[in-house]
């Protein structure tokens, strides 16, 4: 029998400690905590509502818009739990921020990627659905980041992510003292050819989650690395946090904009309010 201590439908959630009218409707998730003031410090204001292991959440205000964000630690595993716990408390918007490696020859350092769907290189969704479920991002929650990217004049890629559950061998780089995973040395090129444009370790279940509770999911990654020309510099840390932010006010607008047409669902003829 499991313990009141471990029930996952308990007031407040075994892992991440917040509770119901701890987050917003929408919340931001990075990996690491310490991305948590990063993103906070666009906001208008902010306070640290939760802090327990790898996951630590903050609520605020973005522009008017009420906004959340979760650190999920590495991998899917734990981005798994934060998903979970968030929804049972209310959340029905996700947008992973975070770092990646660029796989297309054409991007730079720097740039933003936003994803339209991601590969299930990863075990955590597997356990959830089989493995030919799609991970795709809602399509308001794209449209809101391009939007967002195109206010503030970053460069962005929208496509396909792959999501891995290794840093190393699952994204085709040498293990300890050399070793090499079988097919590794292919992994990167045969997902170039495919045309995905980066790797990193979350979105996959972080889509795949939410399609399935019928919640809303997307991702927007700033590159750090580009695997095909060796380049790499933490460069633009701040960017996918601005446009996530930014993306959140513009998602309150459009279902706005939805509830006033009487729209089941904002769609692109209702436009988006920039401003």
């Amino acid at each position: 029998m499991t313990g009141d201590s471990e029930d996952p439908n308990d007031e407040v959630q075994y892992h991440l400690g917040v509770g119901e009218g701890d987050v917003a409707d929408t919340v931001l998730l990075p990996g690491d905590p310490e991305r948590i003031p990063k993103i906070t410090g666009v906001w208008d204001d902010a306070e640290v509502m939760a802090e327990h292991r790898e996951y630590r959440t903050a609520t605020g205000e973005h522009e008017g818009t009420p906004i959340s964000t979760t650190s999920t630690g590495i991998g899917s595993p734990s981005a798994a739990i934060a998903v979970e716990e968030l929804a049972r408390v209310g959340v029905d918007t996700f947008l992973r921020v975070g770092s990646c490696g660029a796989i297309q020859p054409q991007m730079e350092v720097g740039d933003l990627v936003i994803t339209s769907g991601a590969v299930r290189q990863e075990g955590t969704s597997e356990e959830y659905v089989r493995e030919d479920y799609p991970a795709a991002a809602d399509d308001r929650v794209v449209a809101a980041l391009v939007a967002a990217a195109e206010r503030l004049d970053y460069d962005y890629h929208v496509g396909v992510t792959a999501s891995t559950d290794s840093f190393y061998a699952g994204q085709g780089r040498p293990g300890f003292e050399g070793f090499e995973a079988a097919g590794s040395d292919e992994l990167v090129e045969n997902l170039r050819e495919a045309n995905v444009l980066n790797i990193e370790m979350e979105a996959s279940t972080i889509c795949t989650l939410a399609n399935l509770y019928g919640l809303r999911a997307g991702a927007v990654c700033t590159v750090y690395a580009n695997r095909v020309t060796g380049e790499f510099r933490t460069e633009g840390e701040t960017r996918a946090a601005e446009t996530a932010s930014l993306a959140c006010a513009l998602l309150a607008k459009m279902d706005e904009r939805a509830r006033e047409a009487g729209a089941d669902r904002w769609y692109p003829g209702l436009g988006i309010e920039a401003e």
